[in-house]
């Protein structure tokens, strides 16, 4: 059997060399997977996510040599070149430095700095691990893990405190207008005193010189924590839809999409009106204290404006909660109807369902757009009412105001500074009720999103595994059961077989018979449900995905091809691939000819699942992206369904050569492709019927004593 060829990634060494100095040992695989590789590699940005997946915590630094923690070593250097090394100890005294190359894992060596110095980036990546609790532990609900999203949001707290900072001196130099005006009106105008009247506009100009300034850097702060958040919750959703269990794979592809592009709602609503209502909130008490402080009488129509406002609001809250979950679920269901007509086009024109299609594209259209102008009426509402109540407020103080002023309570340039001020008081509260009618599309979308993110993923709890990169080929299964979520028959009904590594076996049975269940639960995307699946005599629970999925050649009967071109689809699973390795693969797949006499070669597109190519085209290419890895498993479902009969005569040469000690497992109903097999398996509802040499099964089959599963 051919090894396979292991991919050197620099940085990934390094941590690997950091987890073994804390006696942890990790499987590269599953640390890697999910992860945005660069050429298959692992990139100073993304070093975090890599670390965090072993229980780690790193932090990227700027530090010269003087200046690096002695405390918090080892740690990796970054070099010139995307290079890398591990920085074990270093000794200032004699100016020496202890480190280890990724190329050589297992040996250190000490170098002067001066050596180091000319290679060295100035940057460098502090690694330790994170203290585990174990078992014994009692579990404290004050302890439990990091939520998703919050999580996120307090990583940028300092972006956050700079932004209160700045709401608090914008909040105080919005005081300084009204004081002007007022000053203006009770000391510069009776006294004729031009002096003060520049003295006090000068100051008023710095003023708000000052707030456009803190304005704009409050925006800023603000937008660029939501821009960090973004891109990180961005990540964390894909990493956990992508290596969500198969099992917890939700029935609707559409409805799903849905639901996890409703998080625009959530990025919405914690923009920078959000934080900076919160933020402007509590100065609400500063200007009615100064209103207090200039006639008391004053605050009483504000505070009773606002609690009508709020009270408004809340009374509409309930009708836009039930409005806005209608809405999000028939937001779905029109998702989900797109999805699926678009995917399958060629089948409702085929077959004349545009119709029904529209039909139900329409009804929930109309649906959501009902809910939609209902919503929107409400927010209307609640925002008009405050628009309303912000400018009654304001003549009821005018006129309040105007009593006090005759009976001598307090001056002109009081009234019109409390005029001013009692604006700046209830504009928050307004937002306040404006941003309670957005709450309830954030809030269903995040109780969406909270569900999507506690379903377990593959790699939970399968990183401290050890890690097998390379498996023989023994497959084992010891009284399996499986059933289908939701599924009322189980799939599988104690299956027990064995293939030697290195064997060829065909497995046959009627359509729904088990055939494709077998396989998924070899490849690891199911786990059986009693029994165990054995891989190289080791239970494939145990085995990291990435790793056993890497080790198995799979060529599915519905093949599904991406976007791009050729050559991107035959590296798919090996994106390191050099160009001997993908020619070595399209020839046994039998690529090269229509590549050869297209124009653009292996740049060729392929289109959207493969639609610029024919059937026979793209089960070739399945076939090279099972091969590019040299795998030690083939597990083949009808390799030859789409091929003609010269093309399968080919197909079936080249594997017989190229499956010489590796485990082939064949699904097939053609009986030309038996030759490729040394024993035949029969499989009926869910169990095993026939097992047996080649001959001796083929004999039975054409005698007929071969019956039906009971």
């Amino acid at each position: 059997m051919e090894s396979q060829k292991e991919h050197f990634d620099p940085l990934a060494e390094c941590l690997a060399i950091i987890a073994l100095s804390h006696h942890r040992e990790f499987s590269k695989e599953s640390i890697l997977s999910g992860l945005p590789l660069i050429n298959g590699c692992l990139t100073p940005s993304v070093f975090a996510r890599a670390a965090k997946k072993i229980g780690f915590s790193s932090k990227m630094a700027n530090r010269q040599f003087e200046a690096i923690n002695p405390n918090l070593l080892p740690a990796v250097l970054l070099l010139a070149d995307k290079q890398c090394c591990v920085l074990n100890k270093l000794n200032l005294t004699d100016n020496t430095a202890e480190i280890i190359f990724p190329d050589l894992p297992n040996s250190s060596q000490v170098i002067p700095l001066t050596e180091l110095t000319g290679r060295y980036a100035g940057q460098l990546i502090y690694c330790r691990p994170e203290f585990q609790f174990d078992k014994r532990a009692p579990i404290i609900r004050n302890l439990k893990e990091r939520h998703w999203f919050w999580s996120v949001i307090k990583d940028n707290r300092r972006l956050y405190r700079d932004v209160v900072i700045a709401a608090l001196v914008i909040n105080l130099l919005a005081v300084a207008m009204p004081l002007y005006v007022m000053n203006i009106y009770d000391r510069v105008v009776p006294n004729h005193a031009t002096d003060t009247l520049w003295v006090l506009s000068v100051g008023i100009l710095l003023a708000l010189l000052a707030d456009l300034a803190l304005r704009l850097m409050r925006s800023w702060f603000v937008d660029l924590a939501a821009s960090r958040a973004d891109v990180q919750l961005s990540s964390t959703i894909m990493e956990k839809v992508m290596g969500m269990k198969l099992i917890n794979r939700p029935d609707s592809t559409g409805s799903f999409t849905s639901n996890v592009q409703s998080f625009e709602s959530i990025r919405s609503f914690t923009g920078s009106l959000t934080v900076v209502t919160l933020v402007d909130l509590p100065f609400v008490l500063l200007f009615i204290t100064i209103i207090a402080l200039i006639s008391w009488p004053l605050i009483i129509p504000i505070i009773l404006g606002g609690a009508f406002i709020i009270f408004y609001a809340l009374m509409a809250q309930q009708k836009m909660k039930s409005l806005s979950e209608a809405s999000m679920r028939a937001s779905a269901m029109r998702n989900s109807t797109l999805v699926e007509s678009i995917s399958n086009i060629e089948n409702v024109k085929s077959f004349n369902a545009e119709n029904h299609i529209q039909s139900v594209w329409e009804k929930a259209t109309i649906f959501i757009s009902r809910t939609g102008a209902k919503m929107r009426f409400l927010s209307a509402t609640i925002t008009n009412t405050s628009m309303f109540v912000q400018h009654a407020v304001s003549i009821v103080i005018m006129v309040v105001g105007v009593y006090l002023l005759i009976d001598g309570q307090m001056t002109q340039g009081g009234l019109i500074g409390a005029y001013m001020l009692s604006s700046r008081a209830i504009a928050p509260i307004s937002q306040v009720a404006g941003l309670l009618s957005q709450y309830h599309n954030a809030a269903t979308a995040m109780k969406s999103l909270d569900e999507i993110m506690t379903r377990p993923t593959e790699n939970e709890s399968k990183n401290n595994q050890i890690s097998r990169p390379v498996l023989k080929g023994d497959i084992e299964f010891r009284q399996v059961n499986f059933k289908y979520p939701a599924a009322e028959t189980l799939a599988l009904s104690g299956v027990n077989f064995k293939i030697k590594a290195g064997e060829h076996v065909a497995i046959l049975g009627k359509n729904g018979s088990g055939k494709s269940t077998l396989e998924r639960l070899i490849l690891g995307l199911y786990d059986p449900e009693s029994g165990a699946v054995l891989i190289d005599g080791i239970d494939s629970r145990q085995l990291n995905p990435t790793e056993l999925r890497r080790n198995i050649g799979y060529v599915p009967q519905d093949i599904s091809l991406f976007f791009g071109t050729l050559k991107e689809n035959i590296i798919t699973a090996h994106p390191q691939a050099n160009d001997d390795e993908i020619l070595k693969a399209a020839e046994l797949a039998g690529i090269l000819p229509f590549a050869n006499k297209h124009p653009a070669g292996f740049n060729m597109q392929v289109g959207e699942s493969g639609k610029l190519l024919s059937g026979g085209q793209r089960q070739s290419i399945a076939i090279a992206r099972a091969l590019i890895n040299q795998p030690s498993i083939l597990l083949l479902d009808e390799p030859s369904g789409a091929l003609d009969h010269s093309s399968e005569e080919v197909l079936k040469q080249k594997l017989a050569q190229y499956s010489v000690g590796k485990t082939m497992i064949i699904v097939t109903h053609r009986s030309s492709l038996l030759t490729l097999a040394e024993r035949i398996i029969v499989i009926d509802a869910g169990k095993i019927v026939a097992d047996g040499p080649k001959e001796m099964v083929l004999d039975a089959l054409r005698q007929g004593r071969v019956g039906s599963a009971n």
